[in-house]
Parts: structure tokens; C-alpha cells; sequence
């Protein structure tokens, strides 16, 4: 039997520790609602999410996650099934004492795969699923709409790619 062939789902040749601006989805193993729930809609409130227990826990890895070197978490998004980021990357500082050279990581790779790790292993259970999506932005327009994109996505959610009833 032939398994279907995975598509490479990055660009090819490209530097992923280019200084820049990411837009990253990281999506849940089986797209389970198992991070949040959205609130909220009715005629004087706006729909929100509200975190579960492994939402939380995917949170406060996103926030530690500002700890990896000249990579910042600009905005993100928490949803029932997947989580949006809007990352950027600058230039390393070379101004300190140390010669080491940098890491041969890619920043963003690097992020992702440390975001995971430390969540499966608080969680207990592996939580997302392998790869994720990302898209180099190109200018601030495309950076404008990304961010606009995060804002709106728990006021899109029904019409959301990724909606599952929860």
C-alpha cells in the first residue's frame, strides 16, 4: 500500500532565522476542542475565548516562550483547536563577551518545537499535532491583516477553516 506523500509545507531554501515577521498555526492533534471555548456573541458582547486547563497551559508556554533568543511573540490567539502566533525575528546581538557561534536552529523551527515540547510534557499527553503552518510576512500590510486576522478570529470562528462543533 502507497501512503500519500506529504507536501513540504515550508519554503524551500528560505532562512528561517531571516530577521522578519511569521505568521504561525499550530493546530491540535485531531483537531479536538481542547484548548478553549468560545464565549461571548450575544448583542452587547463580542465572542472571546475562554482557556481550559491545557489552554493555560499552551498560554503561559507562549508567553515563556519570549525567553528564546531574538525571537518575540508579538500577538497570538488561542483558539478551541489551534493557536495562531504573529512571531518576529531580529538580529542576533553580537555586542556581548561570548564568541560561541549561533545556534544552527532556525529561530522559528526552534520556537515551535520548544513551544510543544514543554506543553506535552505539563500536559501529560501530546497535545498538537506534528508539523504546523507557517507564512513568511512580507510587508506591513500583510503584517496589518495578520494582526487583524488574530483579532477577528474568535469573532470568525464559525466560519473558521478549523471549526469543529465543541
Amino acid at each position: 500500500m502507497d501512503l500519500p506523500q506529504r507536501k513540504p509545507n515550508r519554503l524551500p531554501d528560505f532562512d528561517y532565522n531571516t530577521p522578519g515577521a511569521y505568521f504561525i498555526t499550530i493546530c491540535v492533534e485531531g483537531k479536538r476542542c481542547v484548548l478553549a471555548s468560545i464565549v461571548g456573541g450575544g448583542a452587547f458582547d463580542a465572542p472571546q475565548t475562554h482557556l481550559t486547563p491545557l489552554g493555560k497551559i499552551a498560554e503561559k508556554h507562549i508567553v515563556s516562550g519570549n525567553r528564546i533568543p531574538n525571537v518575540c511573540v508579538e500577538k497570538y490567539v488561542i483558539m478551541p483547536n489551534h493557536i495562531h502566533l504573529l512571531l518576529t525575528v531580529c538580529e542576533p546581538d553580537f555586542s556581548g563577551p561570548s564568541r560561541a557561534p549561533a545556534p544552527t536552529n532556525a529561530a522559528i523551527p526552534h520556537f515551535v518545537a520548544t513551544f510543544k515540547r514543554f506543553c506535552h510534557k505539563e500536559a501529560g499527553e501530546k497535545i498538537f499535532q506534528r508539523s504546523y503552518h507557517d507564512h513568511v510576512i512580507r510587508d506591513q500590510r500583510d503584517y496589518d491583516k495578520i494582526w487583524q486576522y488574530i483579532d477577528n478570529n474568535p469573532l470568525r470562528w464559525k466560519e473558521d477553516c478549523f471549526y469543529e462543533e465543541e
